[in-house]
């Protein structure tokens, strides 16, 4: 039996680790995330399966490494094979509602496989990941059809596309409208008023579907947009802090010498990133970034508010994460994708209302935590199956409740490049281009397919990633070491997940009461 009924489970989109005041921020406000991390634990070291939003979020989702589930980039679909949360639920006689992004993409050839034709309910769960929607916004681009796009129109939005035309379109001083997609007009407020943007409009939508539960259990992923590019917020958020008030750039010219890695130097000229190497684009981005994140926490206070009217602080397990960072001009980049801590490391804080975890509750936890988690810990806090034989992560209730025991000792991520220019600029046809990353402690240790040497950084001397040692004839014990316990977890990855371990364990030795003696004399 579990005191936990609801799940929150609360991602936001391209967070970066170190921009909550309660991780560190000098400037940026953050003060009903900083309540939530007072109210339960924050790992200081949580890390992403893959730093691109798809591939990360199917991790979420599965509980599984990119390797197993095969969903290696955006737009890549997950196979109606893999098992998400929303099934485990559903065998369980729960549901997941979702309220907000997921990037799911539906496997179409493998509905076409199995004849699923657009009016069969099966279909319409396996589009979504097995989410029951309560609404669906991915943004990013244009969903003229939306319920949000719908919604804007009858706010007096009058277009047949309110998203681009307001949501992420300015006005200058002059009152031209200017195209959000252009970085340079980040500073100037959205068109959309702030109680019509995407996270009011996503929070509102959850906030609902929270009332309308009364006393019944549920599960709900609320999944914010923000603050994924466009970088557009709506008054007053797009001015609250100053270019002073940001963090320094993390880049040193080292990273763009002749002896930086071939593949770092043409993600360094894609165009993203050729716009991060201008001051001026820095300058104009980085507060913007910070204002979104302030719109959003503005807004997960109305949630923390309407949990404590309805009484949900005591039975809801709260989940708060990202799924991925942002290189903001670090290391001579934009974006995301590559293996730098600013993109694979992530914010994560984790309610536990269970009084087993009160003498855990306001402390900053340092031991390794993945994306691949999430699934383990929400099915525990339920007290639902675990399904060993599928998931690959490992429930964090255990160091939230103060008896975790050993526990792993680095963690895992992973990236197709086959979808970047940069593998054309490289002179590389399609095909397999992957590259996998390996971080413990001390080292982060990358290695690259296509003929390419690895990476390799020392965290204790150079945490700040600048001085690859890939090539350093002194460090080829460590690399040796690091690419071993790669090959090692790579080794462990679960791939019989057609039977529970239960059954393979019924199913063992057992030739002969199936009326087959093979081997006798």
């Amino acid at each position: 039996m579990t005191t936990i009924r609801n799940v929150l489970f609360i991602m936001c989109d391209q967070l970066r680790w170190d921009h909550m005041g309660c991780a560190g921020h000098p400037f940026l406000r953050t003060p009903n995330l900083d309540a939530l991390a007072a109210r339960g634990v924050r790992f200081t070291q949580a890390y992403v399966q893959s730093g691109i939003c798809g591939p990360s979020r199917m991790s979420y989702y599965t509980g599984r490494y990119v390797a197993s589930h095969g969903a290696t980039h955006n737009r890549v679909p997950l196979s109606i094979g893999e098992v998400t949360l929303g099934w485990h639920l559903r065998e369980a006689g729960r549901t997941l509602a979702l309220a907000g992004k997921t990037h799911v993409l539906p496997d179409a050839r493998g509905m076409k496989r199995l004849q699923l034709d657009g009016q069969h309910d099966l279909k319409a769960l396996l589009d979504e990941g097995w989410f029951t929607l309560v609404d669906r916004h991915d943004g990013h681009h244009a969903e003229p059809d939306s319920a949000y796009a719908h919604w804007l129109r009858a706010q007096g939005y009058d277009s047949k596309d309110p998203w681009t035309d307001y949501v992420i379109a300015v006005e200058d001083a002059e009152g031209r409208v200017l195209n959000g997609w252009k970085m340079r007009n980040a500073r100037l407020p959205a068109r959309v008023k702030e109680q019509h943007s995407e996270t009011a409009y996503t929070t509102d939508v959850a906030l609902d579907f929270m009332r309308r539960q009364g006393d019944a259990p549920w599960v709900l992923h609320l999944s914010y947009v923000k603050p994924h590019w466009p970088y557009i917020a709506p008054a007053p958020f797009h001015a609250m802090y100053s270019e002073n008030e940001c963090l320094p750039v993390s880049r040193h010219p080292d990273e763009r010498g002749d002896a930086a890695h071939p593949v770092m130097r043409a993600w360094q000229d894609e165009e993203v990133s050729r716009s991060f190497q201008d001051d001026a684009c820095i300058r104009t981005v980085r507060p913007a970034y910070q204002g979104l994140i302030s719109q959003l926490d503005h807004h997960l206070g109305r949630v923390w508010e309407e949990m404590e009217r309805l009484g949900r602080w005591k039975d809801t397990l709260v989940v708060f994460c990202s799924d991925h960072g942002d290189y903001l001009g670090d290391h001579w980049l934009g974006e995301k994708e590559l293996f730098h801590d600013c993109v694979q490391r992530i914010p994560f804080i984790l309610y536990d209302p269970s009084p087993e975890a009160d003498a855990t509750r306001g402390t900053a936890e340092d031991r390794f935590v993945e994306a691949i988690d999430v699934v383990p810990t929400i099915l525990d806090a339920l007290a639902l199956d675990p399904a060993l034989h599928v998931v690959e992560g490992r429930s964090l209730l255990p160091i939230t409740r103060g008896n975790a025991g050993d526990w792993r000792d680095a963690v895992f991520s992973e990236l197709d490049w086959t979808f970047r220019g940069a593998r054309r600029r490289l002179g590389h046809p399609t095909g397999q281009h992957h590259a996998w990353m390996v971080r413990d402690a001390r080292w982060k240790y990358v290695h690259w397919s296509s003929g390419y040497r690895p990476q390799l950084f020392d965290l204790a001397a150079d945490p700040q990633e600048f001085h690859d040692l890939g090539a350093d004839p002194s460090l080829e014990g460590v690399r040796d070491a690091m690419r071993e316990k790669l090959l090692a977890w790579f080794c462990a990855l679960k791939r019989r997940t057609t039977l529970t371990w239960a059954e393979a364990e019924f199913r063992t030795d057992r030739h002969k009461a199936a009326g087959v003696f093979y081997g006798e004399w």
